[in-house]
């Protein structure tokens, strides 16, 4: 089973070590259950937006041709001030494009974590705008994930445990430590098993 990870930095995990990312972690507790379950491209990259991943992630789909596929995008569509309705209409085109392809129990989503809590999440503009932005884009991807019968899974609640403990912030004081994505795959995991037994 080829997974193919989509999203931005939160997805390739930026300033942990590749063995922490949770894409990979989440193929290796799903390859003990299912041996041919195998990560066989993580897209991700920094500082990108649900219009560039439409433009750059989406079309190497047709190569990798994946059994199954994670998305997590949305927080530099906050920080770029994206409007809410052309993020709207961009996750909306990602999810079709991706049901157009796979089966909705083969898609994954991921909610954006609240960056804001963090020791660098202030320099990206007033904290209560950023996280109310931020539920915002997660409101609108849960809602449009469960539209098309995609398991949405929540983790806007973990990320907010950084604000009292820094071991689940990265060197770089932004973004999830390898700690953090731990408590991610808590519940990534088992929504993730769920859906291939189906």
């Amino acid at each position: 089973m080829r997974y193919v990870a989509l999203g931005d930095s939160y997805t390739i995990g930026t300033s942990v070590r590749p063995g922490e990312r949770w894409p990979e972690r989440l193929a290796d507790a799903l390859g003990q259950d299912e041996p041919t379950f195998q990560l066989i491209a993580n897209l991700g990259v920094d500082g990108y937006t649900s219009a560039d991943l439409i433009r750059a992630e989406l079309p190497a789909l047709e190569d990798l041709q994946p059994d199954f596929v994670s998305l997590l995008i949305g927080v530099n569509d906050v920080v770029q001030h994206v409007p809410p309705a052309i993020y709207e209409v961009n996750v909306s085109l990602i999810l079709d494009a991706l049901v157009a392809r796979l089966p909705a129990v083969r898609i994954l989503t991921v909610a954006t974590p609240d960056y804001t809590v963090t020791p660098a999440g202030a320099e990206f503009g007033d904290p209560s705008q950023q996280r109310d932005a931020i539920v915002v884009a997660n409101t609108t991807m849960a809602r449009l994930a469960r539209d098309r019968g995609i398991i949405h899974v929540d983790t806007f609640d973990l990320s907010g445990r950084a604000a009292h403990d820094r071991a689940l912030v990265a060197d770089d004081g932004l973004h999830p430590s390898g700690a953090q994505y731990g408590l991610w795959l808590e519940r990534i995991v088992p929504a993730a098993r769920g859906l291939l037994v189906r």
